[in-house]
This record gives C-alpha cells, sequence and structure tokens, in this order.
C-alpha cells in the first residue's frame, strides 16, 4: 500500500509513518514543519519506501500533486491548540476545515479509495453522557477546535455518501509518549525546570481527563482500518479511565524527583472550551480485540522521560 500521510513531522504523524515503514509499505509525507520536527523524521528519510513534501496543505494543487498514486490518506495535520483559540477564531476553520477540504478534493480527482482521519473527543463537548459514546448526542460546541473538527468530520462523511471513498473517522483523546511536544505535561515539566519548588495549575486541578499512549492510538486506526467494512467507520479511542490533573502533577512531580508547592487558579476549568471532564466509551473498538497496553499513568511517566532526554 501506498500511504499519504499529513503532519508527517509531527507527534503522530511520525510514530505513525514509522509504523507504516517497518510494515512494509510506502508512504508519501507531507507537512509545513510549523510545528513538526525534522528530527522525527529522521529515520523516515533514510528509509527507501519514503518521501517527504515540505509544503501546506491549503496548497491544493500541491495537495493533489503530492497525492497522486496513493491508496489511502491519513489526515492528521492540524491546529490542536484550543486553549488560545479565541486568540486566532479563523484559524481553526483554515488549518482543520479548509485543509480537510484540500485532502478530501485531491482524493475525489485522484481516486484514493480511503480517508482516515484524526477527529477528537472535543466534539461531543461537554457531554451529558460519560463515558460518551459514538452516537452520543452532540451538544453545543464549546472551543472552536472542537467546532471545527466535527464539520471536518461532516464533509468527510458527505464525500463518502457522494464519491464513494471510505471513511475511517477517529475520535481521540489527547495522546501521550515519545515525541510528545504540546500539552499539560511538557507545560508543567518546562515550569518544574524553571522553577522546581513550585507549580502553578490552571483550574482547580480536579479537571477529569482521559489519555492514550500513542503507539496504542496507532494499533488501534489500522486495526479498525482492517476490519471496519462500512462505507463510514466512527470509532472512540481512549483508556478504560481517566485521572484528575491533580493526580498527573502528582505522578509528573514523582519522576522529577521534585515537591513542589502546588497553586490553583481556581474554577472548574482551565480556559474557555477547557471541558472539565472527558472520557469517552471505547466499547466498540475493544470488541474488535483492540486493548491499551499502557495505563494512563504509564503513558505520563513515558512522556515525561522522553521530554527529559529531549531536555524539551
Amino acid at each position: 500500500m501506498r500511504y499519504f500521510v499529513t503532519g508527517c513531522a509531527g507527534f503522530v504523524g511520525s510514530t505513525l509513518a514509522d509504523r507504516l515503514l517497518g510494515d512494509g509499505h510506502e508512504v508519501v509525507g507531507f507537512d509545513n514543519f510549523s510545528t513538526g520536527r525534522d528530527a522525527f523524521i529522521a529515520g523516515a528519510l533514510q528509509h527507501p519506501k519514503f518521501t517527504l513534501h515540505r509544503a501546506d496543505l491549503l496548497d491544493a494543487p500541491a495537495v493533489r500533486a503530492a497525492t497522486a498514486g496513493c491508496d489511502a490518506i491519513f489526515h492528521l495535520a492540524a491546529n490542536a491548540d484550543v486553549r488560545f483559540g479565541a486568540d486566532h477564531p479563523l484559524r481553526d476553520f483554515e488549518q482543520n476545515v479548509g485543509v480537510t477540504m484540500n485532502v478530501l478534493e485531491a482524493a475525489r480527482l485522484n481516486g484514493i479509495a480511503a480517508v482516515a482521519f484524526a477527529s477528537t473527543g472535543s466534539i461531543y463537548g461537554e457531554a451529558t453522557v460519560i463515558p460518551t459514546p459514538e452516537d452520543a448526542p452532540l451538544p453545543v460546541q464549546t472551543s472552536l477546535y472542537g467546532a471545527s473538527k466535527i464539520a471536518a468530520e461532516g464533509f468527510i462523511e458527505a464525500y463518502a455518501e457522494a464519491f464513494g471513498l471510505r471513511a475511517f473517522i477517529f475520535r481521540f483523546v489527547s495522546l501521550l509518549g515519545e515525541r510528545y511536544t504540546h500539552g499539560h505535561v511538557l507545560d508543567f515539566c518546562r515550569q518544574l525546570r524553571e522553577h522546581p519548588h513550585e507549580l502553578h495549575v490552571l483550574g482547580n486541578g480536579e479537571q477529569r481527563k482521559s489519555y492514550l499512549y500513542v503507539g496504542d492510538c496507532i494499533d488501534a486506526m489500522l486495526l479498525v482500518m482492517q476490519r471496519c467494512t462500512e462505507r463510514v467507520c466512527i470509532y472512540n479511542l481512549g483508556s478504560d479511565g481517566y485521572c484528575q490533573v491533580n493526580d498527573s502533577v502528582a505522578w509528573i512531580c514523582e519522576r522529577l524527583g521534585v515537591q513542589p508547592r502546588v497553586t490553583h487558579g481556581g474554577g472548574d476549568r482551565g480556559w474557555i472550551g477547557d471541558n472539565p471532564f472527558i472520557f469517552l466509551e471505547t466499547a466498540k473498538i475493544r470488541a474488535l480485540g483492540w486493548t491499551p497496553t499502557l495505563t494512563i499513568r504509564a503513558a505520563v511517566e513515558r512522556t515525561v522521560d522522553f521530554i527529559v532526554k529531549e531536555q524539551l
């Protein structure tokens, strides 16, 4: 198979590219390196079945040219900065919805059979059903990021119906692991490196979140693409539990060997759009025989080890 991977130099994209190459597939990577890193694809660049396009997904002709001859697309590139979404309200639309349209048009024009999309549990907003299943009613959207992802999902589903491509939509919880470059574990590690005796946490620290190890996420995606036979396959990907932010703080501090004074900003969320409770129902993916290999705590600890090793 020849796979097109957007965001190939990012956290998830580079990990997926390495996995696909290791499985014997060809990979065409596409990244504008706004957040991607050359170091993450150093190994892939040495592989004879890897091709890199340094370009922007907003460039529709470049996307169409790069996808020619591919069998399937993994669309992972996105603006994932939920916290500052309101500061740049057009960014989520352009980089999450607009570029998805370019990817879909490239798939249509080049006759590509399947598109896999990295969506998010944030599309459920502040869910009334916990754990939240794939068929839960969608509430009012609480973040521009979540709104852009549900809009992109809608276009993907419509293209599947109109043009016959197969769609695989994966709604992730937050991912952790090697090559992690964005999120609370990095934020806390950086704070503690600058002042190891003090740590400030946004919100009251009682926000409840679920996380998943990136390797387990990729295992789940590939399994679904092998097993699901529907035109549109929608799967939650997450762990079988959750933790409080305060739990994560304790694990990070223990791993770093520090005992800071922890202060809290107050309130039940850290910023506009911060969902105080995210926990997805994963019975559907588990019915295919998948189960995560790492607990949330183990994933946090492995992420801390990576941050320390790479001095991020």
